[in-house]
């Protein structure tokens, strides 16, 4: 996950013409690698070693190794957030709350304690915002106080419109996956209110409209990134279209979460490509 959020900062640099800002890049590394443990470690099952998810037993297994990495990635983030402009700093400020708030049982009903993924459909979008704001808006702010780019707010506001709805058409099988699970402890999400068929076809939905605003952008039409990011879009729908609750937990977390990966690697590819000729 931590290279899936570097991978989508560099989508961003490319498309607004900015080389990679170093600083960027590490504390989304540090910080993603870092939150996602730490939200792990304070969600632990009572028996870990039985869980149904492998990453779980394997994580719980290697304990004290992984708390040291959560240790380290965080304490990376200190002089990290000194490299960057008080802007972006606010910014991931907010944005940490929100991701520590996601799973600690920070608010309480009567006895019943539960964090923010617990509240309905609030769990998909948070997962969104959070994605979106650090993958996208973060790497614009330093670059643009670093005079890197130049890009209008018309085109930002698109930039940042289109990637919400590439990522949110992600969370959403994640969702699907957790279907059963969720229904038995009350968790209302879209697939739980609208069914299996319709979050599916929700997710397809969203990606047509990344389609349309990805044409939108910076007017470029059919431009080389046009076509390389709607194949990797294409490739997205057909993923979710396969995934079902019965998939092994790895068809997620290699092949979906890997589509925010291979954004960047066939952005590159494409350009290489189309240079060549």
């Amino acid at each position: 996950m931590a290279l899936c959020a570097v991978a989508q900062a560099l989508v961003t640099f490319h498309l607004i013409g900015s080389k990679p800002v170093l600083s960027v890049l590490g504390l989304l590394f540090t910080s993603t690698l870092g939150i996602y443990n730490f939200c792990i470690i304070v969600t632990k099952p009572k028996k870990p070693e039985t869980s149904p998810y492998f990453r779980v037993r394997w994580f719980f297994a290697h304990y004290r190794l992984m708390v040291t990495f959560t240790i380290v990635s965080l304490l990376c983030l200190i002089p990290l957030f000194f490299l960057i402009t008080t802007e972006s700093k606010i910014l991931l400020i907010f944005l940490g709350a929100l991701s520590f708030s996601y799973s600690l049982p920070l608010f309480a009903i009567g006895e019943q304690k539960f964090g923010l993924r617990n509240i309905p459909g609030l769990k998909p979008f948070l997962i969104t915002l959070v994605w979106t704001l650090s993958c996208v808006l973060f790497p614009l702010l330093e670059s643009m106080h670093l005079h890197l780019t130049n890009i209008s707010m018309h085109d930002t506001t698109l930039l940042i419109a289109k990637r919400f709805l590439f990522i949110g058409a992600l969370t959403i099988p994640f969702d699907i996956r957790d279907l059963f699970d969720d229904l038995k402890m009350g968790l209302k999400t879209i697939p739980t209110v609208w069914g299996e068929k319709k979050a599916y076809l929700f997710c397809q939905v969203l990606l047509a409209g990344y389609i349309v605003l990805l044409f939108l952008f910076r007017q470029n039409g059919f431009s080389v990134d046009f076509f390389a990011l709607t194949l990797t879009t294409f490739l997205a729908g057909w993923l979710i279209f396969k995934s079902a609750w019965k998939k092994d937990e790895y068809y997620y977390f290699f092949f979906m979460d890997g589509v925010l990966i291979l954004q960047y690697v066939v952005l590159v590819l494409a350009g290489l490509i189309f240079k060549s000729h």
